[in-house]
């Protein structure tokens, strides 16, 4: 099921109608991910309580990521690892995420017409898109997007919670918190933080490596 501003522009023409959002952004460790959908605008194939993915529980997303799967016509997601973040900086990392994960839905057999994108306009797409603030509250396939990311992501952070135990990333995800600062200041950074961050960068200077 599409919402109303998808339906719009396909009566309008516009359709396919493909949105996207990240996870990661704001986070100091690990990977930035960003996602695309095209959902069905067949309502046998709606997918009951999308939301924004911050709205829902853990639970809750990891039950839906596979009925996304499942009943969207297109799904696709791009995961830009750590240092290419400092490489890039993170904005235009996420910019060119989005750009790829909405590219990457033709090669999966769907050629959007129109993009909704989550928060911030992304430039040179194939088709024309809309920067919508709060899209993924408001915007079904942009709510999907925001819960593939955010799913994947977190199942990412869970595995380099093993590989690199001692942070917390499988409870904070990356993100800052007291718990991770504190631990980031008693091992130093390790290669999944992002060292263009400043509380990452401080560290160095506090006894860590």
């Amino acid at each position: 099921m599409i919402s109303a501003y998808e339906q719009m522009l396909v009566d309008a023409g516009f359709g396919p109608v493909a949105g996207a959002d990240e996870a990661g952004r704001g986070a100091c460790a690990g990977p930035l991910v960003a996602a695309a959908v095209v959902l069905s605008p067949d309502p046998q194939l709606a997918i009951p309580g999308l939301n924004d993915s911050k709205a829902l529980s853990p639970a809750r997303r990891d039950r839906m990521f596979p009925q996304i799967l499942r009943y969207a016509l297109a799904v696709d997601w791009v995961v830009v690892q750590a240092g290419e973040c400092d490489r890039l900086g993170v904005q235009a990392a996420n910019l060119g995420a989005l750009k790829q994960a909405v590219a990457q839905l033709s090669g999966a057999g769907v050629r959007p017409g129109f993009a909704i994108i989550d928060g911030f306009p992304v430039e040179g797409l194939e088709c024309p898109s809309l920067g919508m603030w709060k899209g993924d509250q408001v915007v079904q396939c942009v709510a999907a997007a925001s819960i593939v990311a955010k799913v994947t992501r977190d199942r990412i952070m869970n595995d380099l919670d093993v590989v690199f135990p001692g942070y917390g990333f499988a409870q904070h995800k990356g993100y800052v918190t007291a718990y991770h600062q504190r631990q980031l200041e008693l091992l130093g950074p390790c290669p999944q933080h992002r060292m263009s961050y400043g509380n990452v960068v401080r560290t160095t200077r506090v006894g860590g490596s």
